[in-house]
């Protein structure tokens, strides 16, 4: 479905088939609305959806054909959860800000354009500059402080970690520096091992810096505010499981002694898995901070485990634990592991579910299904 840069009606194309079954990646949707019918389109959003998740099946996209004048936007309230850049002009907005920054910057004009990915999480555009390709990222409310923990890292840490930032502007926008090499996604053990020896890092600068980050705006998940989130999700979808209500009854008690196995509180990524992390075996940087909060760390290794053979899972959790027993003599992190296995599922059922509670009801297909699939996790034996 077509609406030119001020919102109003443009037509339709007919249907097309696309390469990837991921619907938020429409590098490829562009791609085929050029090829197949000359018309240059940039996706807004996600309209509706033949299956109940993704991927695959037939989507309707509304895209927009034209350029907006500045300005130009419709009414706000016919959706108060709506991105910026899901809007008729948002995506033109966004990019005027980039070039603005970026010609400001030394990088000369922008030379070409490439939307690569929209959907509630965030839109990105990969920019062709004189001095090489930059991307520009645009993330919700609720994954704004993304900026601040890269610029965060980059202080204490370095660069080499995290994704070169260029710039931030308002409502969400940032500009990346581009990282060679590709997203980890089916990692073997040495790399798993290498990216979580490069999050303990991290985490290591990060204890005790939580007025900090707290600052910055980065989500305080630790035990009180984490109980407390988790038990309110499992009340609205757990309706009246006997295993989850139980879980619950028990997360107090469970917390209590995961906070005595002597682990700090500290950044956490929030998603650490291969694919978010782009370069190689031996160069690699860590994207995608907007999952990221306080909390316990052992909530990225689970993460970073899932999917492995079991030999291959206790391997990399025991180098994880050897590394924490060396910064903090006395813990105990496998027993923390190992409480926090319920607990890292009930906390992913509670990320969609505000992913859920925050976005408009025509994209809630992307993330519908995950909250009970999340719960039926957190009893698997």
């Amino acid at each position: 479905m077509l609406v030119d840069g001020e919102g109003a009606p443009a037509g339709s194309l007919p249907p097309f088939e696309v390469d990837l079954p991921y619907w938020q990646e429409v590098a490829c949707v562009v791609r085929g609305a050029r090829e197949r019918h000359g018309v240059d389109v940039t996706v807004l959003r996600l309209l509706t959806a033949e299956r109940p998740a993704p991927p695959g099946g037939s989507v309707t996209y509304l895209a927009q054909v034209g350029e907006a004048l500045d300005g130009a936007r419709p009414d706000p309230a016919e959706h108060p959860h709506r991105a910026p850049y899901a809007w008729p002009g948002g995506p033109d907005a966004s990019l005027r800000w980039a070039a603005g920054v970026l010609a400001g910057l030394g990088y000369g004009t922008v030379s070409d354009v490439e939307q690569q990915r929209t959907w509630n999480l965030s839109a990105i555009w990969r920019l062709g500059t004189a001095r090489g390709p930059v991307w520009l990222k645009q993330v919700p409310r609720f994954f704004a402080h993304e900026a601040a923990v890269l610029a965060w890292i980059a202080d204490r840490i370095g660069e080499r970690l995290v994704p070169p930032l260029l710039a931030a502007g308002d409502d969400g926008r940032i500009l990346l520096a581009h990282v060679e090499g590709d997203d980890l996604y089916g990692a073997g053990i040495a790399t798993r091992d290498a990216i979580a020896a490069d999050m303990h890092r991290i985490q290591l600068a990060a204890r005790d810096k939580e007025v900090e980050l707290l600052a910055a705006g980065v989500p305080d998940l630790r035990t009180a505010p984490l109980y407390e989130w988790i038990a309110g999700v499992v009340t609205r979808y757990g309706g009246d499981d006997p295993g989850l209500r139980a879980l619950v009854e028990g997360l107090p008690d469970r917390l209590s002694t995961v906070e005595s196995c002597g682990l700090p509180d500290t950044l956490v990524h929030g998603d650490l898995h291969p694919g978010n992390v782009r370069g190689t075996s031996e160069r690699r940087t860590i994207i995608d901070w907007g999952d990221s909060s306080l909390g316990h760390p052992a909530f990225d290794i689970l993460r970073l485990v899932e999917g492995v053979p079991a030999a291959d899972a206790t391997q990399l959790i025991e180098a994880w634990a050897a590394r924490w027993r060396e910064a903090m003599p006395g813990c105990d992190p496998e027993r923390a592991v190992e409480l926090l296995r319920p607990v890292a599922a009930l906390r992913m059922a509670a990320v969609y579910a505000n992913f859920l509670d925050n976005i408009e009801p025509s994209e809630h297909p992307y993330h519908a299904t995950d909250v009970p699939a999340c719960l039926r996790d957190a009893l698997a034996p």
